[in-house]
């Protein structure tokens, strides 16, 4: 399983413009509904928000995974987005989130590709220079690239 089997491009963001959490919720949200059909932004955007009544996403490291699962769709679709400036995003350590991968998983099936995709996405982002990697992308395809190598790499 590789993470780019669940991103394309047109749900890439290199380039996020949203200055806090609701807001980058809803561009992570109409990131994913462009590459789930199905579902629509409006729809994703109360899954994602829901999960983060529940505890943040926010996992440190200037890192957040939203995630959620939805009625309709019929496999797992992923989103990515780089902030240049930082969100106020409620992580765990109290920095800014600059790199966002939201998840949506179809609410019909089983946890465990929600699971794994969560867990690859965790170990590839703890590492700083893949990070660094992230955040230096100026394109979609740029972005794809580098989580592709990483993988590879790991």
């Amino acid at each position: 399983m590789n993470l780019t089997d669940f991103i394309s491009e047109r749900s890439v963001s290199c380039e996020l413009v949203s200055t806090d959490k609701k807001r980058v919720l809803a561009e992570l949200s109409a990131l994913l509904a462009a590459g789930s059909r199905g579902v629509r932004d409006e729809e994703i955007v109360e899954i994602l928000e829901e999960r983060e009544r529940v505890a943040t996403t926010g996992i440190g490291g200037g890192v957040a995974i939203p995630h959620g699962k939805a009625p309709g769709i019929p496999r797992l679709v992923a989103a990515v987005g780089v902030s240049r400036e930082g969100v106020p995003f409620d992580a765990i350590d109290g920095e800014d989130v600059h790199i966002f991968v939201a998840v949506l998983s179809p609410a019909s099936g089983g946890a465990g590709e929600h699971l794994k995709i969560l867990a690859a996405l965790s170990r590839l982002l703890k590492e700083p220079a893949f990070r660094d990697e992230l955040v230096a992308q100026r394109s979609a395809a740029g972005i794809l690239a580098a989580i592709a190598a990483a993988e590879k790499g790991s």
